[in-house]
């Protein structure tokens, strides 16, 4: 009976092992396309940034990331403001990410562990981002959907990003009386201001 619970445990060890290396090998060629854009001297920094913005929008869940930050406001607003809202998220979600990573494109990473969570189905992955005096670590969480793999989080130094913007846009949002209408005004311009930051 014990050599069969090892036997079971190792054959799970095994399964765990292959889909975090899979998930493993994914993220490293979706961050080697957002920094292999920012060494490309050829691309203009619009050009850099629209790259940059498409490889995020297709890899992170933005919708389901945009509701959660939503909060309670999702509940309230109709088809039409949740559709405008999330297609303005996801171009806030990108700059963020851009701005985060052109941070630490000259520097070196490496993936120093990946664990996957069987039971939420989540791949956790750290990895090491370093230069000649320090270390930061960042962890992606990845979630399999339809035979390919999302982003649904990033930490870092353990911080969550998307519990992060849901603080900050409960604040926000609060200030417009919860409509998410009004929300979108205050994150378009919160968009362009950041945008002209990026590229200029």
């Amino acid at each position: 009976m014990k050599y069969f619970q090892i036997v079971i445990f190792m054959i799970m060890v095994s399964i765990t092992s292959v889909k975090a290396d899979e998930a493993t090998d994914w993220l490293g060629v979706e961050i080697d396309n957002i920094l292999n854009a920012y060494k490309n001297l050829n691309l203009s920094d619009e050009e850099r940034f629209n790259l940059i913005e498409t490889t995020i929008n297709k890899n992170f869940a933005g919708a389901g990331i945009a509701k959660f930050v939503a909060g309670k406001s999702w509940g309230s607003a109709n088809k039409d403001t949740k559709r405008e809202y999330v297609k303005i998220f996801k171009r806030h979600l990108a700059l963020n990410i851009a701005s985060m990573m052109q941070g630490y494109s000259d520097q070196e990473y490496k993936f120093v562990n990946s664990i996957f969570d069987k039971k939420n189905g989540i791949n956790l992955i750290d990895m090491e981002i370093s230069n000649n005096t320090s270390k930061l670590l960042v962890t992606w969480r990845l979630k399999k959907s339809k035979e390919r793999y999302y982003v649904i989080d990033l930490l870092v130094a353990d911080i969550s990003l998307i519990v992060t913007k849901r603080s900050e846009f409960n604040s926000m949002i609060k200030k417009v009386d919860n409509s998410l209408n009004k929300f979108i005004d205050v994150l378009k311009k919160q968009n362009k201001i950041s945008y002209s930051k990026l590229i200029d």
